[in-house]
């Protein structure tokens, strides 16, 4: 299925207004009640719009602390692959995994109270997770952008 501009501008308010009424979406996209919730329902049913989530304050939740671990693996056969990311997958504290190109195997992003609840999780989980041959991490001096949505 290809998008069209109206999916493109249902997409792109959903993504900043996840709660928004069927009724404001459709006057916000210029197009009727009922076929606006039609468009909605394919582009759900279609997997355009996975899934709807609300989006939490971090400084709020007390884990201000955003720390991104870049992970080199001892080897890249699928099982050390398979073992890592099935282990990293059941840690909290770890937002984010990506399977990197470059100079580290993975770059985690973590979220922490503060320096030492980051020294907790590198002990309790980061350290003990297997086939890890070498870990940097970097912490995140200020968020300067942030967003979740996807151009459309």
């Amino acid at each position: 299925m290809t998008l069209d501009q109206i999916d493109r501008r249902i997409l792109g308010v959903l993504q900043r207004k996840g709660r928004i009424s069927n009724a404001e979406l459709s006057e916000a996209v210029n197009l009727s009640p009922s076929a606006c919730h039609r468009r909605v329902q394919r582009l759900e049913t279609d997997g355009f719009i996975r899934d709807y989530v609300a989006l939490l304050d971090a400084r709020k939740l007390r884990v201000p602390t955003t720390v991104f671990v870049e992970i080199t693996l001892s080897g890249q056969a699928d099982e050390v692959l398979e073992a890592f990311e099935k282990s990293v997958a059941r840690i909290p504290d770890v937002l984010e995994c990506h399977l990197m190109a470059g100079s580290a195997d993975y770059l985690l992003k973590v979220v922490a109270e503060n320096t030492e609840d980051f020294a907790r999780i590198h002990r309790q989980y980061l350290a003990r997770l297997p086939g890890v041959a070498q870990m940097q991490s970097s912490f995140a001096l200020r968020t300067v952008f942030k967003t979740t949505a996807l151009p459309v």
